[in-house]
């Protein structure tokens, strides 16, 4: 059973709330359909960060469809893919969204500095200062269509390791992920990607937004005919996610942005044999102390006592962030490595995601995720254990059985 196509919608309730069946298909979850036809889906007098978000809104749409057009031509053009110095995958495009987030937030907020993922020293190597400009100038600003090579890569620099020192005090700053999911970009129209982008403000998360060109609406009446059409079709659906500190959580359709803004909910399953649970596509569920209680299964047909179900691994952190925010999965499970940092780009927009949903994010203590933690460079958190992320009900139960099971795994 392809679960990530099938029945999970995101068809909107009328009402709010509502506790329906706990079966495992579908799991319960609660939608509010608004008419809400602005660029944003609040007025501008409830948002401390209204401008802020709105500007973070129209940037990472067009970040979005950068990606779209890179991915487009990434299998019929030599050049475009490479391998980092750490093996990971990185495109242009990653290179282009950095690049035009660092341009458009440095000309409207240009006293906030930016924490993101790259520099520009891979590109300039390797010769690629040509293509990742045309990628940028291509989605600029009309006012902006003739950035120079020099523009291009001190943008992406902006963001990259040591172009801000911040020190012990309290600080404003944009934390970006020009593509959480590089690995899935590359894989084709299956896996999915997020361009991330998140404001901390004093330590906290105050808005996010998450852009996911490849997110698919599935409906449990599509034919298998259907389904596999929408798979070929890069871009026929996609989902945008914003969230502001004390406005909810919001999603709307890409690339039909004049869409209306739908609010959304994190589901409300309240018994852990009965939730949806994702983990990292490096992870494996028996590497998790709850595969000494459960084990896991990705045929929702066919669930046993001590079985839960995990839905199929997608590449990058951000995507099981969205999926918990909009009630598609209950719970994301992450181990903390030893010899691998978590980068706050990784999480940053997904907290306050999954936050403003009515969901929890703690490390595996139950303590809140730390992002000032890197004192000088904001680029690094220190989660004790690993990373939870839950609807809310199941947070403290999971809790208990990882503090408990931890020691026999």
């Amino acid at each position: 059973m392809d679960l990530l196509y099938t029945a999970f919608s995101f068809r909107a309730l009328r009402s709010t709330h509502t506790l329906r069946s706990r079966s495992i298909t579908p799991l319960p979850t609660r939608r509010r359909l608004l008419d809400v036809r602005a660029s944003l889906p609040f007025p501008i007098q409830k948002g401390k960060y209204y401008r802020e978000l709105e500007a973070a809104v129209d940037v990472v749409e067009r970040a979005c469809r950068l990606c779209v057009d890179v991915k487009s031509s990434l299998f019929s053009s030599d050049g475009r893919s490479f391998e980092k110095n750490d093996q990971t995958p990185v495109t242009v495009a990653d290179f282009g969204v950095q690049a035009l987030v660092s341009l458009e937030l440095g000309k409207q907020f240009p006293s906030i500095p930016l924490v993101a993922e790259e520099d520009s020293s891979f590109i300039r190597s390797n010769n690629l200062e040509d293509s990742v400009v045309n990628a940028v100038s291509d989605k600029a600003s009309v006012e902006d269509k003739y950035w120079t090579h020099d523009d291009v890569l001190k943008a992406i620099d902006r963001g990259g390791k040591g172009a801000f020192v911040f020190g012990a005090k309290p600080a404003t700053y944009w934390v970006l992920d020009p593509i959480d999911g590089t690995r899935g970009f590359l894989k084709g129209s299956d896996a999915l990607y997020v361009v991330g982008l998140a404001l901390i403000v004093e330590g906290d998360v105050v808005l996010g937004v998450m852009g996911c060109p490849n997110w698919r609406y599935g409906f449990s009446s599509e034919s298998t005919t259907e389904v596999q059409k929408n798979r070929e079709d890069l871009s026929a659906s996609g989902i945008m996610m914003v969230a502001h500190i004390g406005c909810g959580t919001w999603t709307k359709r890409l690339p039909n942005m004049l869409d209306s803004w739908t609010r959304c909910f994190v589901d409300d399953c309240c018994l852990v044999h009965k939730a949806r649970f994702c983990i990292p596509e490096s992870q494996t569920w028996e590497s998790l102390p709850l595969s000494a209680t459960f084990t896991a299964t990705a045929n929702a047909d066919s669930i046993k006592d001590n079985q839960i179900l995990l839905f199929p691994a997608c590449c990058g952190s951000l995507c099981k962030y969205l999926m918990v925010a909009s009630g598609r999965t209950s719970v994301f499970v992450l181990r903390a490595k030893i010899q691998k940092t978590v980068k706050a780009w990784d999480h940053a927009v997904g907290m306050i995601c999954v936050h403003e949903a009515g969901g929890k994010v703690t490390d595996w203590n139950g303590s809140q995720l730390d992002l000032a933690a890197d004192k000088n460079g904001r680029r690094i958190i220190f989660p004790s254990g690993g990373v939870l992320v839950t609807n809310g009900n199941l947070h403290n139960e999971i809790l208990e059985m990882i503090s408990s099971l931890s020691s026999t795994v």
